[in-house]
């Protein structure tokens, strides 16, 4: 088990998945600049690590996230500008790298929602690949309420996941729905009473691929769903013959056909 920044982040990783807990309860796990660059810390840890499988980020106590913490980030003009700084326009800053960082992990990311589910705290759970919510859970693009723009990365998903009219209608009103409405809307991929199991399920079920495939899979989907058909042509091919090369493929057709002999493990992912 691993702590960071005063406790905002515990990270604990157990046969190849990634445990990640966001942890300040007291205030229902609401960002201020501590847990930001915890949570930073914690991706960019996370992307360097080969043998990670997959990854399961919660919050710790009733919430998942309530989002920004308004008073400890705004009490200075630092905060904002900590968070909004950016060297070049087209990277993100640290506000949106909580959201965005998830999406460059090479393996799968899970998130798993509970209690309130708002703002930023929204905006980190569309970085995931995956969302399983309790099917009460409070969920709300919120940031209208406060007289501002959703700004922390979240777009990217939501143009993958809602129709643009739902998108702006949330957006613009700050309305809370629940997980099953949220499920209706395309916001949460399940709905489960014990979304952590379900999504210990889910890690499971992917750890028993192949690591480079899957990790192929994520970032052929993320890099081509948008993008020009060509390019989605060229990379299926590129990543394919890397993988075809590699020893994972070789041991992921070993464990298929010889399902009756003890599985051989797989070894440490390539870079992706």
């Amino acid at each position: 088990m691993s702590t960071d920044a005063e406790q905002r982040v515990n990270l604990e990783i157990t046969n190849g998945v990634a445990h990640v807990q966001l942890d300040r309860s007291d205030k229902c796990n609401a960002l201020d600049l501590l847990m930001f660059h915890a949570i930073r810390k914690t991706i960019d840890q996370l992307k360097k690590d080969r043998s990670i499988r997959a990854v399961i980020v919660t919050g710790n106590g009733e919430d998942f996230c309530s989002g920004l913490d308004i008073k400890a980030v705004m009490s200075s003009t630092k905060g904002p500008l900590e968070l909004l700084f950016k060297l070049l326009p087209w990277r993100a800053n640290l506000a949106q790298y909580v959201s965005t960082g998830w999406r460059d992990i090479p393996a799968p990311v899970i998130m798993v929602i509970k209690g309130r589910c708002w703002g930023g705290g929204l905006q980190i759970a569309l970085g995931g690949d995956f969302r399983i919510s309790t099917p009460d859970a409070s969920i709300s693009i919120m940031e209208s309420r406060w007289g501002l723009i959703p700004d922390m990365g979240g777009t990217l998903a939501l143009k993958e996941l809602l129709k643009l009219d739902k998108a702006k209608e949330l957006a613009m009103t700050g309305e809370v729905v629940e997980g099953s409405q949220a499920l209706q809307y395309g916001l949460v991929t399940h709905v489960d009473e014990d979304p952590y199991q379900r999504a210990v399920k889910l890690a499971d079920m992917i750890s028993q691929q192949s690591p480079d495939s899957v990790a192929a899979t994520k970032k052929l989907y993320n890099k081509s769903w948008w993008s020009k058909l060509g390019l989605a042509l060229l990379r299926e091919s590129y990543y394919q013959i890397k993988i075809l090369i590699g020893k994972n493929r070789a041991i992921k057709t070993y464990n298929q056909i010889n399902q009756d002999k003890k599985a051989k493990e797989f070894i440490n992912r390539k870079t992706w």
